[in-house]
């Protein structure tokens, strides 16, 4: 379990150290004294609900703290109902592609934890996309979620490159709880 002193969280929050210690002893920010001192300690996900609930950056706490979610497709339906299951005061930032160039583009700098691919872009161009990030040394560990189309096609293609499938129509709410399970046992999510 990783834990602050006030001088770190004050970096963190960019305030002097002082102002911690009165969140501290206010009993806004939840901590613990050290036994025998009266230096605080405040555990890593006591801090991170403290600055998501103030509404302040969570700075390089981000990485560790949000579960980064990239989103291939173009029905706008479909992008805002993930969205709105994987908000960021569920520990969710959300980006979204409506095409592989675009994908890869948003894979680069984002650096997502999870990437879901509608298939409804295409089945070749979502295949591509699927091989090509577990081509990439860097996305080899990134979750990997297919929604299929349910037009009472079969669809045969090498699954080997995705971790999860839902077929469309699928409960949003069912497949970001999913999420939060694939993405928790790799992350801490506060």
């Amino acid at each position: 379990m990783k834990v602050f002193t006030t001088g770190q969280v004050a970096k963190i929050c960019k305030v002097a150290p002082r102002t911690v210690s009165k969140w501290f002893d206010s009993g806004r920010l939840k901590g613990y004294r050290i036994p025998g001192s009266q230096d605080r300690r405040i555990p890593r996900e006591y801090l991170i609900k403290f600055l998501k609930e103030h509404g302040m950056p969570l700075g390089d706490l981000e990485d560790e703290a949000m579960a980064k979610c990239l989103i291939v497709a173009q029905d706008q339906v479909l992008i805002e109902n993930l969205k709105r299951e994987l908000p960021p005061e569920k520990s969710f930032k959300v980006a979204v592609a409506a095409s592989g160039f675009e994908a890869g583009i948003q894979a680069e700098s984002f650096t997502p934890d999870c990437i879901i691919v509608d298939f409804s872009i295409g089945k070749i161009e979502a295949v591509q996309i699927c091989q090509n990030l577990r081509k990439n040394a860097d996305f080899t560990d990134v979750i990997l979620i297919a929604l299929l189309p349910d037009d009472g096609q079969p669809m045969s293609f090498d699954r080997s490159s995705i971790n999860e499938t839902f077929k469309k129509p699928f409960d949003a709410h069912l497949l970001a709880e999913r999420l939060r399970t694939l993405v928790g046992t790799k992350k801490e999510l506060v």
